[in-house]
């Protein structure tokens, strides 16, 4: 019993960076609630896990650097508000050392989704994308926002198998 909840805990941070992306990608917003919950799941899930004092710790420094990281990009321009939360709570879940590939892949998917954006929103495509949904619409409007939600949720989507806290439910007897 105490094997499904960890497992139930350990579903929140896929299926919030999913929505997170989803919301970002429809709606060029990430409600707070989804980073919010990001933070409360993994203090339960850490809890669940009994995971010891200093590795919860390291996640926390994690997650708080790359707050400072991500409000940087935000101060720059380059991210939303919502991408730079959504960014440091998905570090903090994802800890050391599974923060080095979610940094790669999410700069690599973003680099992926700004090529996608550039055809979306050429000559020839643009015409046909404004006639599907209002929001594809909007992506494909040139000199607007990239989602760059989307390019965190892959990155921490690829990267969790390699945290603490999908390790220590591996580990489980």
């Amino acid at each position: 019993m105490i094997q499904l909840l960890q497992a139930l805990l350990l579903m929140v941070f896929p299926a919030l960076v999913i929505v997170g992306g989803l919301k970002d990608i429809t709606s060029f917003t990430i409600p707070n609630w989804i980073s919010l919950g990001l933070i409360g799941g993994f203090l339960l899930a850490a809890l669940a896990l009994g995971l010891p004092w200093q590795t919860v710790l390291l996640m926390v420094g994690v997650g708080v650097g790359a707050l400072f990281l991500s409000m940087g990009m935000f101060a720059m321009g380059w991210i939303g508000g919502g991408d730079a939360k959504m960014f440091a709570a998905a570090a903090l879940w994802l800890g050391w050392p599974a923060s080095m590939p979610f940094v790669l892949v999410t700069g690599l998917a973003g680099g992926a989704l700004a090529v996608s954006l550039l055809g979306l929103r050429s000559v020839w495509i643009r015409p046909v994308a404004v006639r599907g949904p209002e929001w594809v619409g909007r992506l494909a409007t040139p000199g607007g926002d990239a989602p760059y939600g989307v390019a965190i949720a892959i990155g921490a989507l690829a990267a969790f198998p390699e945290s603490p806290l999908a390790m220590a439910f591996a580990a489980l007897p």
